[in-house]
């Protein structure tokens, strides 16, 4: 007896139907009915009695077979063409495999087969990475890590980073994480430059110096790891003390530019004053020069002059002791402010005082003999000495 028929089996087919209950359809059925439904899209015919041949497809229905076949494929083709933008890079992959790396414009790869990934590798990326003691303020960027300096000090220190893709292939395939790659590089580089940097040079003038250390040895590390990045620049953008000891370190730096400023003053002093000292010597060095020049130059010509008069002197000595002597005396009456009278019948020559007399009746007085003190006169008769006692308050300073 057959399963879907009623009866036997207590009523009950292998698909859980009971007596009188319509059981599944016959697999023959089933498939005439779906031969029958394709005939009909394709427009054929369906076959004869149940040993028949199924459907037959007439030469119509194969053109449309064909023509649906070659829009599906015009539809694949399609959907494979991808476009790489001017600053992308395109990695096609081949059922996960690397394949071949492309650059901007129209390509195509064969769709459900090949997969494209696109990377920005012109784009420039930032990263702030920052490491501070426990004690420090934190962000998410920063990190609780001690940094210590070759002095044995700590630090707390910032690095901006700027970079790009310029491998992506290696940036998708090469490491898991690139950014995290990375950080932990720029960790490693700062603190071999910094260890090897004292913290006054660190915070004050080698920043830059630490920053492009820094640059160099990072791409050294991304390299070796072949990550595909490429850094362009590196910045330090914070560099100080932890917060425990920021006070006792400011005022060391202020006592050391207050050290700087003051040697700075003294130098300024010194540049002043030192070549002014040196141009007051070397002049008072040229006068004594001069000078010098001057006494030799003149002793020099006294003692010519001399050897002249010498000369003339052993040739005729009573003409040349008049001469000298009348010299003499014209040299000494030309600097004299005294007048000598020679009175006309008389033994007496009198010294007039031509400077005390003017002093004392004005320039334009009239000399008599009223106005003449008897003390200012000085006669041949007296002695020698009284005549140079009476002449010496009437002499004038020249």
């Amino acid at each position: 007896m057959a399963w879907n028929q009623p009866g036997g089996n207590g009523g009950r087919d292998p698909w859980g139907n009971r007596g009188g209950q319509q059981g599944p359809p016959d697999l023959d059925e089933v498939l005439k009915k779906l031969q029958s439904r394709l005939a009909r899209i394709f427009g054929g015919r369906s076959g004869g009695g149940g040993g028949g041949s199924g459907f037959s497809l007439p030469g119509g229905s194969l053109v449309g077979l064909g023509i649906i076949t070659l829009v599906l494929v015009a539809a694949w083709g399609l959907a494979g063409f991808y476009i790489v933008d001017p600053a992308e890079e395109a990695v096609v992959l081949r059922f996960g495999q690397y394949r071949t790396t492309t650059g901007q414009g129209l390509h195509w790869a064969p769709y459900f087969i090949d997969r494209v990934e696109k990377i920005n590798v012109e784009q420039i990326r930032n990263q702030e990475i920052g490491f501070r003691s426990s004690g420090g303020s934190q962000s998410s960027v920063a990190h609780e890590s001690l940094m210590l300096t070759e002095d044995e000090n700590i630090i707390d220190i910032k690095f901006s980073i700027q970079y790009r893709v310029n491998d992506a292939r290696f940036y998708l395939f090469n490491v898991l994480d690139p950014d995290l790659t990375l950080r932990q590089a720029t960790e490693s580089a700062v603190r071999e430059v910094v260890g090897r940097s004292g913290m006054d040079f660190v915070i004050t003038a080698g920043r830059d110096v630490v920053a492009a250390e820094t640059a160099t040895l990072i791409q050294e590390i991304l390299d070796r790891y072949k990550a595909g990045l490429n850094i362009t620049s590196v910045n330090m953008q914070d560099a100080q003390p932890p917060a425990q000891v920021q006070d006792a370190f400011f005022d060391a730096v202020k006592a050391r530019e207050d050290q700087e400023r003051i040697i700075n003053q003294a130098a300024a002093y010194k540049a002043d004053i030192v070549p002014k000292a040196r141009g007051e010597a070397n002049a008072m060095f040229e006068r004594a020069e001069a000078y010098r020049q001057r006494v030799i130059a003149q002793a020099e010509g006294e003692t010519a002059r001399f050897l002249n008069v010498l000369a003339e002197y052993q040739k005729a000595p009573s003409v040349t002791r008049e001469r000298l002597y009348i010299e003499t005396v014209e040299s000494v009456m030309a600097n004299s402010s005294k007048v000598l009278v020679d009175l006309q019948g008389g033994n007496n020559i009198m010294f007039l005082p031509l400077d005390k007399l003017l002093s004392g009746s004005g320039a334009g007085s009239v000399l008599r003999p009223g106005n003449i003190d008897s003390d200012d006169l000085v006669t041949p008769s007296m002695s020698s000495d009284d005549a140079r006692r009476s002449r010496d308050p009437l002499r004038s300073r020249n």
